[in-house]
């Protein structure tokens, strides 16, 4: 059993990571990159026994886990390589005219720079990719941030396990120790001393609505504000189309059984409302869906909280009085499954009823049967903001989805044409996250390597002399980086 950190190890933690902070901003691209290389070989020599340790702590199958590790030693290669290379910091330089009318120009230049330790709550979906040496702390990293990482309570010795990789990779490249804290924590208690430190310059979330909107408002409520990245959640909305359910509706009915109860349902991106119009072709969607959803066996969810969580939603949902349960699971659940079904309701009904808007995080998913695409139109006006909005529709359909589609643009961060929104590639073009409440931040990402920029702020040196200016402003481009130059990007 593992203790929650008390107030005094908080405070140590942070104050290490604040002196490992002002040695570690200097570190080179290339420095901080054969770091972050190193996490990652570190944790694959941890081998079959962290796999082991997962399964048992998240319910989670071996392939699946082993996976993960492999997205997120992945993850952390990518962003080294973005970081070694270095055009990242957005150097721009504007230089002087001295001679200019009315009054002379100045010599500017302006890069972007690491803001301070940064706090990071592991999640429980994601017991390596989101948590301990996930994509936020490799952010962090490659800004030139350390990272003190509060481990989620559900894979306590899993996240022992990485962290103890990461201090490895710390020791033999020779970074400052406190470049990693580690520290455990079940009760808010321990998260709340975390935002409210003085030292902490930034919190990266991956979780549920109530737990980012508290860490948010936590942060705001500081005598010195500062940023929360939190990815919370989102109901990720499909719009079928109508030549695409006249031809294929069985198809992508088959597609999405699958994509509403992979991982039982446990991802941030599952698909949980799905939007057409009535008819002959979203019946056979319908119908098809269902019996598939019939065949899923129930498997335990991560841990007992989301199981009670999941069932407290579902039950909330379906036990309106407009909403008809059109099938669930025939295997037999225990206590700690999620229950796979599909339920429906008429597009009127739910845009009068905010509470069907609302995510159940598990093996479920609501079908919304509009009456015609202006009521489609209508529930697209009144949904929040979103991860993902995926369109279904064949050529036909797209020629005259347009403005749908410019619509369903402005709810989200991805918008996907005739796939399903499970799956996030790691990779620079990758946008996961989106409008409020889908993360407290829409500008920015937690996939990929422009995740860095979460945890940095823009610098700029006003009339300094080369031999003060870091390398990646100097004349002649020592580093060889991508640079706007008097409005010109050049190399």
């Amino acid at each position: 059993m593992y203790q929650d950190a008390t107030i005094s190890e908080i405070n140590e933690a942070m104050q290490r990571a604040y002196a490992a902070f002002l040695e570690y901003r200097h570190k080179s691209g290339k420095e901080k990159a054969t770091f972050i290389r190193a996490v990652a070989d570190e944790i694959e020599a941890l081998g079959e026994a962290v796999i082991e340790v997962a399964m048992r702590e998240t319910h989670l199958p071996s392939v699946r886990l082993t996976g993960e590790r492999g997205r997120t030693c992945n993850q952390l290669r990518n962003i080294a390589d973005v970081v070694a290379e270095g055009s990242w910091v957005d150097a721009t330089i504007d230089t002087a005219i001295p001679d200019r009318l009315p009054l002379p120009k100045p010599d500017i230049r302006n890069m972007l720079v690491p803001i301070g330790p940064v706090v990071v709550f592991g999640a429980s979906n994601f017991p390596f990719a989101y948590s301990t040496a996930g994509v936020d702390p490799a952010a962090a990293w490659g800004a030139g941030c350390p990272v003190v990482l509060k481990a989620h309570p559900a894979h306590p010795e899993t996240s022992e396990m990485v962290a103890g990789a990461v201090r490895k990779a710390i020791k033999k490249t020779g970074m400052p120790q406190g470049l990693f804290e580690h520290l455990q924590g079940a009760g808010f208690e321990v998260g709340k001393a975390l935002v409210l430190h003085p030292k902490t310059a930034a919190v990266g979330f991956t979780g549920s609505y109530v737990g980012g909107k508290a860490l948010f408002d936590l942060a705001n409520q500081r005598p010195v504000p500062i940023p929360v990245f939190a990815e919370m959640g989102s109901t990720n909305p499909v719009f079928l189309l109508p030549d695409a359910l006249d031809k294929e509706a069985v198809k992508y009915a088959k597609l999405y059984a699958g994509s509403i109860t992979g991982g039982m349902g446990q991802f941030c991106t599952k698909p949980g409302l799905i939007i057409g119009v009535e008819g002959e072709g979203l019946d056979t969607f319908s119908t098809t869906l269902a019996n598939e959803i019939r065949q899923i066996a129930p498997v335990p969810m991560l841990h007992a909280g989301i199981a009670k969580a999941f069932r407290a939603k579902r039950s909330e949902v379906i036990g309106h009085e407009a909403v008809t349960i059109d099938a669930e699971t025939e295997g037999t659940y225990q206590d700690l499954d999620g229950i796979p079904s599909v339920a429906s309701v008429n597009g009127d009904d739910f845009l009068q009823n905010t509470t069907l808007h609302q995510e159940v995080f598990g093996p479920f998913s609501l079908i919304i049967k509009c009456k015609d695409t202006a009521e489609m139109n209508d529930i697209i006006e009144h949904l929040e903001g979103q991860l993902t909005c995926t369109v279904i529709g064949t050529d036909t359909d797209l020629a005259n989805a347009a403005d749908l589609i410019a619509a369903v643009s402005l709810l989200c961060g991805r918008v996907l044409l005739n796939g399903v929104p499970t799956g996030v590639e790691v990779c620079a073009a990758m946008q996961h996250g989106g409008p409020f409440p889908a993360s407290t931040d829409g500008r920015f990402g937690s996939v990929g390597a422009h995740a860095i920029k979460r945890f940095v702020r823009p610098l700029a040196y006003q009339n300094f002399p080369q031999y003060l200016l870091p390398d990646e402003l100097k004349d002649g481009n020592p580093l060889g980086i991508w640079r706007m130059v008097n409005a010109n990007w050049e190399k």
